[in-house]
């Protein structure tokens, strides 16, 4: 079959029609959308007549081992590729099909035709602009040669490129062309249901211009714009529309200039705006999912001339009521913000004792009925101004709107925020090592006990344990102690500020604490080193890894034993942990050990023996001469004594308590570990019986979902293969800090004037000043770092912790003042940055940089 009418098209032909046709004759079924008449030559001609392509098979295996950054490569072979298949003869009786079709229509009109891709205009992929459209085509012939240059056009440079980067065969990817009858427009344009900037699902975006809309998507005019909401026109900017494109009456498109006295008349009245919105919806409807729209106005009436899903927005959570609701992003405040399988996601919430809401594999809290109280409302914002500034901003930004939530109650109490006020506890070591005392037995007890069950049993005793998880994570003399640390911290700085002037002081005072298990796992990185940093046959090995079973091979080596042995302790303590460990289904380091092998090595290039050592008492005696320093300053003041007395009891509280703050977490994750591992022997066992395909789908099932597999023996394929898919569009979305139930995406703002004009503003969460090179890192698997270097990453977990004992200074995107990564970076004394929006895009990997974390910025020096 290789003419389809639009009539006969629906979306379920992507395959045959590609995402454009396939979209297009689905608009023509949809009562009230009036769509320009037209057809498709299907995916089945294009074959045919690639079939007969002298030596594309090797062209295209050549383009698909190239990367997608090698620009010139790409444009060298994706040329030849084009003009090979734009020189394809169409043979005749595919080229009568295609004529024949014309006819039918009216083969003197002027016709739109356009690429459609099979990966194109598609619900996880838009493509749009990759490939070519020609407008106001002209006669049998001249439609025939440009079907071709539409068929060529899945070979440009941009087209090629955007497969390489997204995972796209080559050969997969086929193109049916869209033959469509024009419209001479008085103004066109594009439609948005939902606010292309925002992501506002209640507000329908218009741009419009004079003429074809090619002036509007090529750039060359700024349009009108409007925002409709409720059937109302809520905002418009007319633009000054100095020329318009027009269809030429011997064929293709012209340029003419708009005269001056209509260049900053409108395109579109405001009813005709609220019409055009209204049609857009009634598309959405049918799509069910918000949409991009093209569209023309001709006679008076609106033609669409296209429709493709709009692949940016974030998700929305799903609730069972229409009322307004306001999310914070999870991933923001575990400073992992990116998706989540469903296992992890599951697994997250038989954790947390909060509901949460889901939407993009991320995990948002819905604190709607938090700030229906002025006192709760209070306390989550004060809590947020040192914890997330930007999300603080947010929320303040979407709660000043009184159209949006109702002013808070002066008399409900509310929710208390993290559970309210602490009691106070003495300062007492014991008590720390009683608490991890409990947390090892613990591990201990479910390592142990898990051995004995498989099957439905497996299920039921992890979903018993999870009450130890829980009774462990929220104990509440464990959560005395690292919030008396952290009361601790802010009345010392507060204090210090008052009496002496002296800002930050807790950033050096938490140097080299005790029980700090995060920073421990850096420094014992450190020791690794040492015991390979003798042995060079040891060292080019690792040099040249491959893949996870380096470890067996280490002992054929002078020097491999050791080696083996001080990475297998190392992996026996802090194993457990990885990148987004929150998620139970990423790779941990003992399933993965190749991971640590680039820290290690750059461990060994980087320091001499003995440096974890050193580094610990370098920090404990700054740490103390710090503390020397404020007592004897604080002693010279009225009341000085009562003043430095008091002072002491909060630092040894501040160090004896603060390196607690990281132990909890572990101890979580170590579970989940063992959770894991067993879930993944009774998932292998259910692969040998034939239930399931692969161990690792189980990742794409949820906690309960994975339950009842064992327990039945079924499995529904179909829904992993969903999931999976889904999982793949995720990873391409940044979620927002704050998201309301309308869609809309609140970006905050940092609201100071206090740093120098070109400066990028974040959080000080460690005090100093430190120049270096930037090194932009997003994959701790590919850190290369020298001493002189600046890490520059998205966020930092623990696991990023390692690279901490190199660097001489950070900055992050994501994080607050008592996250991971600022407290381990105090405790290393680095200058660290975080919260600075966009930083692994404004900063390039290589520039110099200023680094100030007692201010709060980032300076660009070159």
């Amino acid at each position: 079959m290789v003419v389809l009418g639009f009539q006969e098209i629906d979306q379920s032909q992507v395959a045959l029609v590609g995402g454009k046709g396939a979209n297009l004759g689905e608009l023509s079924r949809i009562d009230g959308i009036p769509v320009p008449a037209g057809y498709c030559v299907t995916t089945d001609a294009f074959r045919r007549v690639m079939a007969d392509v002298p030596s594309l098979e090797d062209r295209l295996d050549q383009l698909s081992h190239l990367a997608p950054d090698d620009r010139d490569a790409i444009a060298v072979l994706s040329a030849e590729v084009r003009s090979a298949v734009a020189g394809a003869p169409i043979p005749d009786d595919l080229a009568a099909a295609i004529t024949r079709a014309l006819a039918e229509l009216d083969d003197e009109a002027a016709y739109a035709v356009r690429s459609s891709a099979t990966a194109e205009d598609l619900p996880t992929a838009s493509f749009a602009g990759q490939q070519d459209t020609y407008l106001n085509v002209v006669g049998a012939a001249a439609i025939l040669e440009h079907i071709r240059l539409c068929w060529a056009s899945l070979f440009t440079e941009r087209a090629v490129a955007y497969r390489l980067r997204n995972g796209f065969d080559h050969r997969k990817v086929h193109m049916a062309v869209v033959v469509q009858q024009m419209v001479v427009p008085e103004a066109s344009g594009i439609l948005f249901t939902a606010d292309p900037i925002t992501s506002n699902r209640r507000i329908t975006s218009v741009e419009a211009s004079f003429g074809l809309g090619e002036a509007l998507v090529s750039g060359l005019v700024n349009p009108d714009t409007y925002k409709v909401r409720d059937g109302e026109v809520v905002e418009r900017t007319i633009a000054s529309k100095l020329l318009a494109i027009h269809a030429s009456p011997e064929g293709g498109t012209r340029e003419q200039a708009i005269e001056p006295e209509s260049r900053q008349q409108p395109a579109l009245t405001d009813a005709q705006v609220v019409r055009l919105a209204q049609l857009g919806r009634r598309i959405e409807a049918h799509f069910g999912r918000p949409q991009d729209i093209e569209w023309c106005l001709a006679d008076g009436g609106f033609q669409i001339v296209q429709s493709r899903p709009i692949t940016t927005l974030f998700p929305v959570p799903e609730t069972e009521d229409q009322d307004n609701h306001i999310y914070l992003s999870v991933g923001h405040q575990q400073m992992m913000t990116d998706p989540m399988k469903s296992l992890g996601l599951s697994v997250w919430q038989m954790t947390t004792p909060r509901p949460m809401a889901e939407a993009g594999g991320r995990l948002f809290v819905d604190v709607t009925e938090m700030v229906a109280s002025q006192a709760s409302r209070d306390g989550l914002l004060k809590a947020m101004e040192s914890g997330d500034p930007l999300m603080e901003d947010a929320l303040r930004t979407i709660l000043d709107r009184s159209d949006f939530i109702p002013p808070p109650s002066q008399d409900n109490p509310g929710q208390p925020f993290l559970g309210g006020p602490t009691a106070p506890i003495e300062t007492d070591p014991a008590i720390v090592d009683e608490l991890i005392a409990t947390s090892q037995a613990s591990l201990a007890a479910a390592r142990r006990d898990i051995q004995a069950y498989h099957g439905a049993d497996l299920f039921d005793f992890i979903v018993e344990d999870f009450k130890e998880l829980r009774r462990l994570l929220f104990d509440r003399r464990s959560h005395q102690v690292f919030m008396s640390a952290m009361d601790a911290a802010l009345w010392i700085n507060k204090q210090m500020h008052g009496w002496l002037g002296e800002d930050n002081a807790v950033d050096t005072l938490t140097q080299s604490v005790p029980n700090n298990i995060t920073s421990e796992m850096g420094l014992a990185l450190l020791d690794v080193a040492d015991a390979i940093r003798p042995h060079p046959e040891v060292v080019a090995f690792l040099r040249d890894v491959k893949d996870e079973g380096f470890l067996d091979d280490l002992p054929k080596l002078t020097g491999g034993v050791e080696a083996r042995d001080s990475i297998l302790a190392y992996l026996g303590k802090y194993g457990m942990r990885c990148v987004g460990e929150i998620d139970i289904t990423r790779p941990r380091w003992s399933e993965r050990p190749s991971a640590l092998i680039p820290v290690i090595l750059g461990n060994v290039e980087n320091f001499e023996p003995g440096a974890s050592r050193r580094r610990f008492e370098q920090g404990q005696q700054e740490a103390w001469e710090k503390e020397q320093e404020l007592l004897k300053r604080l002693r010279a003041l009225p009341d000085g004594e009562g003043k430095a007395e008091e002072t002491k009891a909060m630092i040894d509280r501040l160090r004896t308590y603060i390196g607690y703050r990281e132990y909890p977490k572990y101890g979580m994750v170590s579970r989940y570990f063992i959770y894991k591992q067993a879930m993944l022997e009774e998932a292998s066992r259910q692969v040998r019986a034939g239930v399931l395909r692969k161990a690792e789908d189980i990742f794409h099932l949820r906690f309960q979902e994975l339950h009842d597999v064992v327990r039945t023996g079924q499995v529904d394929n179909q829904l992993i293969r969903r999931r999976k898919e889904a999982f793949a569009v995720y990873q391409a979305l940044t979620p927002p800090r704050v998201l309301t139930s309308d869609g809309e995406a609140i970006a905050g703002s940092y609201r100071r004037e206090d740093a120098p004009a070109d400066a990028l503003i974040g959080l000080a969460v460690s005090t100093g000043i430190v120049e270096g090179r930037a090194r932009v890192i997003l994959d701790m698997t590919e850190a290369d770092l020298e001493a002189d270097d600046i890490l520059v990453t998205a966020y930092t977990d623990p696991s990023w912790s390692p690279l901490f004992v190199t660097i001489k200074g950070l900055v992050t995107e994501v994080g607050g003042l008592m996250t991971h990564g600022a407290v381990v970076a105090r405790e290393y004394g680095l200058p660290a940055v975080v919260g600075v929006e966009n930083a692994t895009r404004l900063i390039r990997d290589g520039q110099r940089i200023r680094v100030n974390g007692t201010q709060g910025y980032v300076e660009i020096l070159s």
